[in-house]
């Protein structure tokens, strides 16, 4: 457990954020912003118009979940957060930290009120964990700032997510990754010492995928590795010297490092790719790595509707008949019924037509608005409201041959506008042959 400066007489300043061990500590740390002005990104959370802007110049902040990949600065953001309201502060991480731990902290910070209490890797903490928040939070006795990697609707306990505002960091651009490594050449005390010239970004800015923590370690490692030009003593960087050593210092599988991360990646693109092979293999480094199986079940039962979807539905009925058996069974024989699914899936035919018509309607929504239902669709619970034309002109569908009525469903503004787009697999033709056959031209079927 870390308890930073909670019960110091001031708060922690600044400057420790950035550790004074210079020479020792790893070129990410060493580069740690000391204050927001240094944060790199997140400028719709922290710009001059950002939410987190506002709370901060109202001299408050409420209890926080902040979601985002890995390397995006979770961490540090909440460290300046506390700084720039000069609150205490105490961190614990949810892999090492308990019940007790959590209370002993809560027991404490009762005397010392506006503590913010930082929580990484929240979604590691099982629901007592979380259970034991909820009356600090609630009474105000801690600030809660979690910090996740996973889809909190799915890892953190309702009653916590009514407590707190949760908010997502977004992956760094190219232009702020490659002013990362630009600014670290210039400012760094060791990488000053050495006459460094980044030729092409290309593959330091591919490997470290949007991760600020892992694209500094890594600039760090091909610097070292690097052997000066003999004549001018300048270490040249291009995209075959990145590659070359990143793949030489490739670490193994650890499921709470950055390995995590990129085989799960490959692991779902293999499947999207039809590839059961690659895809098998992936899931056996995830299962050797002892990667949580309810973590891997999950994404295939995500993968199952936006990837397989319509070209076969029964996708969806294994990947979650999957997640409840592996829920159950437990390992080692858990991998059995994965290795199953994995193989369905990837051999499945693909379509991502319903996960792209969900997206359009509800991108449609976000720009325009709720347009009014058509009063033949509307309840008419009261007399009223049958008056009023409430449900009137409603024809029943299976009051007509084939259980079908021609007649509008959209609301009138958007008459025709067609958010469904078959997939191009046996399933979905049969599918946009039936809707043709029902709508006629009114979808463009």
């Amino acid at each position: 457990m870390s308890t930073g400066s909670l019960f110091d007489s001031e708060p922690t300043p600044s400057s420790n954020l950035r550790p004074k061990a210079a020479d020792t500590a790893p070129l990410a740390e060493r580069r740690r912003p000391r204050t927001l002005q240094e944060y790199a990104g997140q400028q719709h959370l922290i710009g001059p118009e950002g939410v987190l802007r506002r709370y901060l110049n109202a001299g408050r902040l409420p209890s926080l979940i902040l979601w985002g990949p890995p390397g995006v600065g979770k961490t540090t953001l909440a460290h300046l957060l506390a700084e720039e309201l000069h609150k205490p502060f105490v961190a614990l991480s949810a892999i090492n930290a308990g019940v007790k731990d959590v209370r002993e902290v809560i027991d404490r910070a009762r005397k010392q009120r506006g503590t913010i209490l930082f929580i990484d890797e929240i979604h590691r903490f099982s629901k007592s964990q979380q259970d034991a928040l909820l009356g600090a939070v609630e009474q105000g006795i801690v600030t809660l700032i979690g910090a996740t990697t996973e889809n909190p609707s799915f890892e953190v306990i309702p009653a916590v997510l009514s407590r707190a505002q949760v908010y997502v960091l977004e992956p760094l651009s190219k232009e702020v990754l490659t002013d990362l490594v630009d600014k670290a050449l210039a400012e760094d005390e060791q990488l000053q010492q050495k006459n460094v010239r980044v030729q092409e970004y290309g593959a330091l800015l591919t490997i470290s995928g949007g991760d600020a923590r892992k694209l500094l370690n890594l600039l760090e490692i091909v610097v070292e590795s690097s052997r000066p030009d003999p004549e001018t003593g300048e270490i040249t960087i291009t995209d075959d010297v990145v590659q070359q050593l990143a793949q030489q210092h490739l670490a193994r599988y650890d499921k709470g490092g950055e390995m995590h991360y990129d085989v799960i990646s490959a692991f779902i693109k293999s499947i999207r790719g039809s590839d059961p092979n690659a895809a098998l293999y992936y899931l056996a480094v995830m299962l050797e790595g002892g990667e949580d199986p309810k973590f891997i079940a999950r994404r295939l039962l995500i993968l199952a509707s936006e990837d397989v979807g319509m070209a076969n539905p029964n996708a969806l009925m294994l990947a979650n008949s999957c997640f409840q058996a592996v829920t159950v069974i437990g390992m080692p024989e858990g991998d059995i019924i994965l290795g199953q699914t994995v193989v369905y899936l990837a051999t499945s035919p693909k379509s991502n037509a319903s996960y792209k018509a969900i997206r359009e309607a509800r991108a449609l929504v976000r720009q325009q608005g709720v347009q009014p239902v058509p009063i033949p669709l509307r309840n008419a619970p009261t007399k009223l409201m049958k008056d009023l034309g409430y449900g009137g002109q409603y024809q029943y569908s299976h009051d007509y041959p084939g259980n079908f009525a021609y007649q509008e469903f959209m609301p009138e503004q958007l008459t025709g506008t067609t958010f469904y787009h078959p997939g191009h697999n046996p399933a979905e033709t049969k599918i946009q042959d039936r809707l043709r056959q029902l709508w006629g031209e009114k979808y463009g079927y």
